[in-house]
Order: C-alpha cells, then structure tokens, then sequence
C-alpha cells in the first residue's frame, strides 16, 4: 500500500478501531496544537493507539508519527510512557498494541450478560439478607467489582462498582483463587501479600490452606481481612461445568451484627438457582 493508501485507510470509518475508548475520547485523528493541557495529551494518545490499531503490520514510531502528524519527539514520548503499562508492545522493530487492551476488553466485555443473568438474583438475595450483595470477577491478582446491591444499614465498605482490591483479602477473591489454578495464587503469593484489613493473610503458607479449606466446603468466609468490622461470605458462580468460576458472589456487612450462617444459606440457595437458570440458556448465549 502507498503511503497515501495508509492514510487514506486511517481516514476509513471501517479502518478505524475504537480502542480509544479505553482512554475516554470518541473523537479519532483530531488534534489541538501542542499543549500540555490534560484533553490535548488524551487527544495525542488515542491518535496514537488508533494508528497502530488500524495497522495489521507493527508500525515505527517514524511512522507512527508521520501518520498523525504529531512531531517525532512527541510521539517518542508517548510511545515510551505507554509501553511499561502494556497499551503498546515493540515486534519487529514495530508497535503493536498491548496485551492489556485485550485485558481490558476481556474485562470490559464480562458485565454484560452476567449482568443480565444476575440481576433478579442480586435484588432477591439483598432482600431476604438485608446486607450487601458484590457480583466480581478475577483480574490478575485483583478482583474487580462488577455490580453492587448496597445495604442501607452499612454505613461504609471498602468495595466499589468498577474498583479492585487485593483478591487475597476479600471472600469474592479467596473463593475465585480457589478454584483457580494453582499456577494463580503461587503467583500472588511470590508477588507478596499486601496487608488490607487488620485480619488480611500475609502469609503464604496461611494463606495456601485458606484456599484449600475454601475450595473444599465452597465458599469462603473473611472476617476484618478487607476491612475493620467487615465480614463477608463468597460463593463462585460455576456454570455449564466448567471447573474454573466465571465469577463470585459475596454477601457482606458489619462483623458485629451480621448472622454468617444465615447468610451463607442463602447465598448458596442464590447460586444454586443462579446456576440452574444458566444451564437452560442456548449454548450461543455467551456469559462473557
């Protein structure tokens, strides 16, 4: 292709990639002069990322640049700063995105029909509960919060719709680690084990017999490890039998006040249901 047939690619609605969504920005190719103002530096990344998102082949940073039309030096820049996060790779003296954008559209793309597949359930168990209800999903060695059914009795907990925190240290992390591979939570422990709440494992070899116990009865129990006065009962979701969960539901509250035992019958009673209901869906309904 020529170089005026690369450009004219870029300028193609099919060609262009809406990766840039990940950054925040619809817009796609537009830049302001060259300022340091925060709109006009998400304007030079996104341009950036749809260049070489719109390419099959890697693609310089000469390249790259000519493309935009940002100067060599900015680009540089950028490239440099975007590449210890994993948005951009180098192959073949070429950019590349990053693996991370497939992370982020794996993750991205998960609350969709898990959403639709857990709604009812979340409001049923909230209900007969009283306390807070968390629907999250394993990302690296976080848990990433997908949706949330709040007590109005529970003043304040640490989780939020879209936030992470240290899967070692909540009942949703513990109970996917579980039933993860091993291979998984090896990894976190070798990475070291971040103390959260009062009662967090810091502790590898704690926190290897947790899993085992939690993997064996099936749910996992946290007490003040997320949180002083937290406590929390987490089940997995497990569905069409698979052997790996596909994410968890926890039912939380205050220590103090919170029937664990009553809690945890229902939230088993939750995903027993939960689970039936997913059996019978049509094998092209995709749950992530």
């Amino acid at each position: 292709m020529t170089d005026t047939g690369e450009t004219e690619a870029l300028r193609t609605p099919e060609r262009q990639v809406s990766v840039v969504r990940f950054l925040g920005e619809e817009g796609t190719m537009r830049h302001p002069a060259e300022q340091d103002s925060p709109i006009a530096v998400v304007d030079r990344i996104a341009s950036i990322v749809n260049c070489v998102a719109a390419d099959d082949a890697p693609v310089s940073i000469s390249e790259v640049a000519r493309r935009t039309g940002l100067p060599k030096s900015t680009t540089s820049r950028i490239v440099n700063s975007l590449l210890p996060h994993g948005l951009l790779e180098m192959e073949d003296d070429g950019l590349v995105l990053g693996l991370r954008f497939f992370e982020l559209g794996e993750v991205a793309s998960r609350p969709r029909n898990l959403r639709r597949l857990t709604h009812a359930h979340l409001e049923r168990l909230r209900h007969a509960t009283g306390q807070t209800v968390h629907l999250a999903v394993l990302d690296g060695a976080h848990v990433v919060y997908i949706e949330i059914r709040r007590s109005r009795r529970i003043p304040h907990l640490p989780s939020r719709v879209g936030g992470r925190l240290p899967a070692h240290a909540t009942g949703v992390g513990k109970v996917l680690l579980a039933h993860s591979p091993p291979s998984v939570a090896e990894a976190l422990i070798d990475s070291g084990l971040e103390r959260v709440g009062p009662c967090t494992i810091v502790d590898g070899d704690r926190l290897r017999a947790e899993l085992w116990r939690v993997r064996s009865q099936g749910v996992a129990i946290e007490r003040e490890e997320s949180g002083e006065g937290v406590a929390c009962v987490a089940a997995p979701i497990m569905v069409r039998g698979g052997e790996e969960p596909i994410a968890a539901l926890s039912v939380s509250g205050a220590l103090a006040e919170m029937d664990l035992e009553a809690c945890e019958r229902r939230l088993r009673e939750t995903v027993t249901a939960l689970n039936a209901q997913a059996a019978r869906l049509p094998s092209s309904w995709r749950m992530l």
